[in-house]
């Protein structure tokens, strides 16, 4: 079958010699004229360990666990924050739960000093009987980045879980951080608070 729009010819008529030196110019012109960006988003890199309770609809215990967390957010200039989430849970021997979420958080959380945020979405689970479903989670943040979250979920096949985690920031602790500055400089936070 053959249609009659469609050419396997190149499209372009520029001799393929000249095609780099076109890329090069156009590309050159670009940052020429570009003028400089100012977001100053919120971002998160966390990890998390603690003790979670599972039950996947056939057995209940407690096993360790590890979450890894990574997003990034609205700037952190009015009191609250919104952002998104992608969230990775390993359940220690059996298998990884993935899950997007929303996170709503206080500027304090966000720069690196006392606050909070909750986490709302949902998770998939490939290992076992599966699952799908909802998660939540509220963190309480500390300076220096440090974390205590407390969550759980609830899935498809009767699957449910509950953890108490402990754990760092490293973007909170370095480039968002604005408290501890006469202990630890730091000199180019990514946002400054408005004096």
């Amino acid at each position: 079958m053959t249609f009659p729009w469609y050419s396997a010819r190149p499209v372009s008529r520029l001799p393929r010699s000249l095609r780099p030196a076109v890329l090069v110019a156009a590309s050159a012109l670009t940052f020429a004229f570009a003028r400089p960006a100012h977001a100053d988003v919120s971002s998160w890199a966390s990890a998390a360990t603690g003790p979670t309770y599972l039950d996947d609809g056939r057995s209940k215990r407690w096993i360790p666990s590890l979450e890894l967390e990574t997003g990034i957010g609205l700037p952190p200039s009015s009191f609250l924050v919104v952002g998104g989430l992608f969230h990775a849970e390993t359940h220690f021997g059996l298998g990884t739960d993935l899950g997007l979420l929303s996170r709503f958080a206080t500027r304090g959380f966000v720069l690196g000093d006392w606050g909070a945020a909750v986490d709302l979405g949902g998770y998939e689970r490939f290992w076992g009987r599966g699952s799908a479903g909802g998660l939540g989670k509220l963190v309480l943040g500390a300076p220096w980045g440090l974390e205590l979250g407390v969550g759980g979920g609830y899935g498809t096949n009767d699957a449910r879980h509950f953890s108490v985690t402990l754990g760092i920031d490293f973007l909170r602790l370095t480039v968002f951080r604005t408290v501890g500055e006469s202990y630890f400089p730091n000199p180019y936070p990514a946002y400054r608070k408005p004096e």
